[in-house]
């Protein structure tokens, strides 16, 4: 895995991450990730990069089985939101995570 490979799989993710914010925040008033600033974009990449890593180890090496484990860690990492009502919540970091997947899939897979 080239180090190229992995920033061109982590800009759509940043994409996503950041449509889906502007989204969620239209549409029921919540913020879905960090405001869209200087700062609040780095958090973003940043939280997209580890994303992708964490996507690249799963579809490079540790391939399709141990659902529960890749769900375990995905749940540990959306766990970051508790500011949130849990339904909310729950539904808001399972479309970013789920929408970030399938990108990783689709770029890594």
């Amino acid at each position: 895995m080239t180090l190229g490979r992995l920033l061109l799989a982590c800009l759509p993710v940043v994409a996503w991450f950041v449509a889906i914010g502007w989204a969620m925040h239209r549409m029921i008033g919540i913020a879905a990730s960090p405001p869209i600033s200087g700062a609040g974009l780095g958090w973003i990449a940043a939280e997209a990069l580890l994303l992708t890593l964490f996507g690249s180890l799963w579809f490079d090496s540790l391939g399709h089985g141990g659902w529960w484990v890749l769900f375990g860690l995905v749940g540990l990492l959306a766990a970051r939101l508790p500011a949130r009502p849990g339904f909310v919540t729950l539904i808001t970091s399972a479309v970013r995570y789920v929408g970030a997947g399938a990108l990783l899939a689709w770029r890594l897979g």
